[in-house]
């Protein structure tokens, strides 16, 4: 079994490049709000995820607003105000998903800071870095 693509590719077999985009933003917000909640490893989608998980999830959202290979299958350039408009619709899926279990995260606080993140053209290092300043 071979690793998900970390890259845009015109592979049929392979999750669409907005499927991917829309599962590595959901991705970062889902464990970012439940690290600030105290949990260290999160169970996302059947896996038992970590930082190191969010950490490439909010990568490759950076990457490919600023790549020019960062197009997807329909030909549209993913750009700061196509993730901004992701971010609400994935935050009403982890609501969703997670039902009562959401009020136990800090995900509001998650999705601000995912949003800042890649919207900084200047790459913060770890995304726990800015995450530290909300912890109570």
């Amino acid at each position: 079994m071979s690793p998900p693509p970390i890259c845009f590719t015109s592979s049929r077999k392979r999750r669409s490049p907005r499927r991917a985009l829309r599962l590595n933003v959901n991705v970062a917000i889902q464990y970012v709000g439940a690290w600030l909640a105290g949990q260290g490893a999160v169970p996302i989608f059947n896996l038992m995820e970590d930082a190191a998980t969010a950490e490439i999830s909010r990568s490759q959202v950076w990457q490919w607003i600023r790549s020019p290979k960062g197009v997807l299958d329909d030909g549209r350039k993913v750009t700061k105000g196509m993730v901004a408009l992701m971010i609400p619709e994935e935050m009403q899926k982890i609501r969703e998903f997670l039902g009562a279990a959401y009020g136990e995260g800090k995900y509001d606080d998650a999705a601000t800071i995912f949003a800042d993140l890649v919207n900084n053209d200047t790459f913060v290092e770890f995304l726990t870095l800015p995450a530290y300043e909300r912890i109570d």
